[in-house]
């Protein structure tokens, strides 16, 4: 289910989108401040965020630049909603990186068309395909199998999930936090730590030979999947 993050100050407004968008599907988490849809932006690696222009620390403006410039968020679509509608606004937005700017009023469907939309187009959106082809190499999600240039690469249980999930999020850098929480149970990660998404990497890049160079690492940050 792809993760949306909701971030506005007028908790009329914030409910109305959230309420909309999980009608709809999504997995919504919500942010009051520009400061706190930072923070969770870095940690939990949202599909998309819907950005109200008034926030009570930054505007949209503001928070749309740092979302820009930080590794860790720099490929999430963002949808500006506003109640300014000027030809400089949206331009404005769409220069500093916005994906899509809404003028209110609007309706929720409107809404949720645009929000799937601008996740459908970006290279960053979570792949839903079964078989993902990038170049020499080939993921058969439900034949559990890795190809490269059509030969069977032998790949563990973990080895797999992990390269499925940088995968299916290619271009965005993932944390070891992130890979932690979503390729280990929650008993496996009581053993270990994420130290450990290195050790499994690194096996899984010597498995993948030529196709290695698939998997990034983003120096002091984490991984991404790069084909």
């Amino acid at each position: 289910m792809a993760k949306v993050l909701v971030v506005a100050e007028d908790e009329s407004t914030r409910e109305g989108i959230v309420e909309g968008l999980r009608s709809s599907g999504l997995d919504v988490v919500d942010r009051g401040t520009g400061k706190g849809a930072l923070e969770t932006a870095r940690s939990l690696g949202p599909d998309l965020i819907v950005c109200d222009m008034d926030l009570p620390d930054m505007d949209g403006f503001e928070l749309c630049k740092r979302l820009r410039r930080d590794p860790l968020t720099e490929r999430i679509p963002v949808v500006m909603v506003s109640g300014r509608a000027t030809e400089m606004d949206r331009v404005l937005a769409l220069e500093l990186g916005a994906d899509d700017f809404v003028a209110k009023p609007y309706s929720g469907r409107e809404l949720v068309l645009r929000v799937r939309r601008s996740m459908a187009r970006s290279p960053a959106s979570m792949a839903t395909a079964d078989v993902m082809v990038f170049g020499e190499l080939m993921i058969d999600v439900p034949g559990h199998r890795v190809l490269v240039r059509g030969r069977g690469v032998d790949v563990t249980a973990t080895e797999f999930r992990l390269l499925t999930v940088m995968a299916r999020r290619r271009g965005r850098v993932q944390t070891r936090e992130q890979l932690l929480q979503e390729v280990w149970s929650t008993g496996e990660r009581e053993a270990i730590d994420a130290r450990t998404v290195d050790t499994h990497v690194r096996r899984l890049r010597d498995k993948l030979g030529e196709a290695a160079g698939s998997v990034e690492t983003v120096r002091g940050v984490g991984y991404r999947f790069a084909s």
